[in-house]
């Protein structure tokens, strides 16, 4: 089950039906506190945060779900059409698990859909695999083809989050506010310098790593 937490009537009823027409049930919800009543009759798999709301915003709503013992696993993706850097990461470090601006392409919404969920899955705590790519997450190990690949720790951590959102494009600043954190001081080039070492010592399967020129990068949806 997937909530969905949208003032706008329009707005919700299109991730609702786009959602269901792909295979997943939802429920649309007006405000916190339909969120909240929700809550008490069924815990979902994920909740999608709409942040500009009458009374309760987004923000407001999220702290209160995060201190809940019961729900404060549960994995949340605001949905805003705040689109500066400040909000994207006021959200993160609230404790969402990803972000998306409006407007936006259904397809990219399903993508994010699926990759929030893919991380916060049981086989997603254990590992990761894409092609002859296996990322063991607790163990902090990575094997290419049987081959163990010793990485820093930016490197597992870059590797990981591109495994996790296959498919998705990530820009170098979505890149750098995840891995490296949004006080970072260094360049966009950094990402590029890890990106490039990471293909090295991935050897052939460095290739999935896919530049999209002008963006980011991304890992295929074929595994």
């Amino acid at each position: 089950m997937i909530y969905c937490v949208e003032d706008e009537r329009n707005i919700r009823e299109l991730l609702v039906y786009t959602l269901h027409s792909t295979g997943f049930t939802a429920k649309g919800l007006e405000n916190g506190a339909q969120l909240y009543e929700a809550l008490e009759q069924e815990i979902p798999d994920l909740i999608l945060l709409d942040i500009m709301m009458p009374g309760e915003d987004g923000y407001t709503i999220l702290e209160k779900i995060k201190r809940m013992p019961e729900i404060k696993g549960v994995p949340v993706i605001m949905v805003t059409a705040k689109g500066a850097e400040f909000d994207k990461v006021k959200g993160l470090d609230m404790g969402a698990d990803d972000y998306i601006t409006k407007p936006f392409g259904m397809m990219e919404f399903i993508s994010r859909v699926k990759a929030v969920l893919r991380r916060g899955g049981p086989k997603a705590e254990e590992e990761l695999v894409h092609g002859p790519i296996q990322l063991k997450i607790k163990r902090h190990e990575v094997f290419e083809n049987g081959r163990k690949v010793e990485l820093t720790l930016k490197e597992f951590e870059l590797l990981r989050y591109l495994m996790e959102n296959r498919g998705i494009v990530l820009n170098r600043d979505q890149l750098l506010t995840r891995i490296w954190g949004y006080d970072f001081d260094g360049e966009t080039r950094t990402v590029d310098v890890h990106v490039r070492t990471l293909r090295q010592k991935l050897g052939d399967s460095g290739s999935c790593i896919e530049t999209v020129r002008g963006v980011g990068y991304r890992i295929g949806d074929e595994e």
